[in-house]
């Protein structure tokens, strides 16, 4: 039971200050944001979404170097 992912709403995920809200909302709309939709609500996959951001990052590095 350890290993299950967590998932959060887009609000609930903006306020941990991993990403704003309006981003998580564009990425949502853009089919960029991992999760699932529960009815009207998307839930985040916090885990998979802090993935994509470090390996987005570690890309943008490289391209720098």
């Amino acid at each position: 039971m350890d290993n299950l992912p967590m998932f959060m709403t887009i609000r609930e995920t903006a306020k941990t200050g991993i990403i704003s809200e309006y981003h998580l909302r564009m990425m949502e709309r853009q089919g960029k944001l991992p999760g699932v939709r529960v009815g009207n609500r998307f839930k985040v996959n916090v885990d998979l979404l802090v993935d994509q951001l470090n390996r987005e990052s570690a890309e943008r590095a490289q391209v720098r170097r």
